[in-house]
């Protein structure tokens, strides 16, 4: 198989581009879902579109290759490059720059007069290659979806024109810049930046996901079928089956982490009648479906969660009562606004002068755990309908006293 920068569809780079992100440290052989050679053929395409950014690791297995990426050093995601880089065919380069060559003279022209023009004025010029009105027809439809161009009725004849552009690009410079970067779709803000001779670099973020430009055309997606209330069939891959799960579901709500970053799209599932949580790296492919007439009725469903969800995870569909009383100093304040501020579906209750109490009533209380140690040294007690919880959290301080109060073995 010739190797070749252009891709046809994203979703097959999207998945070898994750193996190279986040599972990196896979030599050759080891990487069994493709063969050897489409796997040095993704592998060459992704470097040349990301070579400053490719390492490698050498060890006894082989030669491991991998992305790395100090986000505190970049000013714009390199992986959107991989968007740019879709194939086409001749006749699609072709027909891009005769139908805008075409209108360009602003005027209004129907698809026969277009097709007459470039017989007359392209093809016979330049190629033998004849095309037919469809083919016009198709990437007309395509470019005026695209916003490109525009069309009008005239009598029962479509007339095409070049769509007006009066927008300052010069003058969103700096809002584009940063809108690329941050925006959940961001991507959009990176073809924009093309247009630029030189984008800013002075943006920099001290929690740059950048992954997520991976996630971009699974995201916009979930974001027509929010839109249009619409269901949709997704296909997940499940680590514990080691296979791809398709389901059902209506998109309701993307949920992301504080934490980590990571995006998930909370949905009713039509085959278990409930609500349920995917990570967006997750989803391989999704396709739109009918209306859901009753969305309205899902969506209240959704804000009665809403008011017991911590983070993502809804459980065995129980609540579990939590209660952590810590202890503030003198001059501790802060660490009272912390709780008023960090609280989500809880509540801060004051019991003495140094001592306040949160109290929660949440789907999944062991999800709490990375918060509630955030506060050791402070919590004087806890108490929790799930005992695994309570135990957990005191099994994790007994751990960290025998490992640094002197009980374990010594770190080298």
């Amino acid at each position: 198989m010739a190797y070749s920068e252009l891709i046809k569809n994203f979703s097959k780079i999207r998945e070898y581009m994750s193996q190279f992100f986040i599972y990196g440290f896979k030599n050759r052989n080891e990487y069994q879902e493709k063969s050897a050679r489409s796997y040095d053929n993704e592998r060459r395409r992704i470097e040349s579109w990301l070579g400053d950014y490719m390492s490698f690791h050498q060890d006894t297995n082989g030669k491991s290759t991998f992305i790395t990426v100090d986000s505190r050093t970049v000013s714009h995601n390199p992986l959107y490059t991989a968007f740019k880089a879709k194939s086409f065919t001749d006749n699609d380069i072709m027909l891009h720059f005769y139908i805008l060559d075409i209108l360009s003279d602003k005027t209004k022209k129907s698809i026969k007069e277009i097709a007459d023009m470039i017989s007359a004025d392209y093809i016979v010029r330049f190629s033998d290659n004849l095309l037919d009105e469809s083919t016009i027809r198709k990437k007309l439809k395509e470019y005026e979806k695209l916003g490109i161009i525009k069309s009008e009725k005239n009598g029962r004849e479509l007339l095409f024109s070049i769509k007006d552009d009066n927008v300052d690009l010069a003058s969103f410079v700096d809002a584009v810049s940063f809108y690329s970067e941050e925006d959940p779709i961001g991507v959009i803000g990176s073809y924009i930046l093309d247009k630029y001779d030189n984008a800013p670099d002075y943006f920099t973020f001290k929690h740059h996901y950048i992954f997520h430009a991976l996630e971009s055309e699974i995201l916009y997606a979930v974001f027509e079928a929010i839109k249009a209330h619409k269901a949709v069939e997704i296909e997940t891959y499940s680590l514990k089956k080691d296979a791809v799960d398709t389901s059902r579901v209506l998109p309701l709500k993307i949920y992301v982490s504080t934490e980590s970053g990571r995006r998930y799209l909370m949905a009713y599932h039509y085959g278990l009648k409930c609500i349920t949580f995917y990570r967006l790296d997750n989803i391989k492919r999704i396709s739109l479906k009918e209306i859901e007439t009753e969305y309205k009725k899902y969506q209240n469903t959704v804000n009665k969660v809403k008011e017991k969800l911590w983070g993502v995870s809804i459980g065995n569909r129980s609540l579990d009562h939590i209660e952590m009383t810590l202890f503030v100093g003198d001059n501790e304040q802060y660490i009272v606004n912390r709780l008023e501020r960090e609280k989500r579906c809880g509540k801060v209750i004051m019991v003495d002068k140094h001592h306040y109490k949160f109290v929660a009533d949440v789907y999944d209380a062991m999800e709490m755990m990375p918060w509630i140690r955030s506060f050791i040294g402070r919590v004087t007690k806890l108490e929790c309908s799930n005992n695994l919880v309570v135990s957990r959290f005191y099994a994790d301080i007994e751990s960290m006293n025998n490992l640094y109060g002197g009980g374990g073995d010594a770190v080298q």
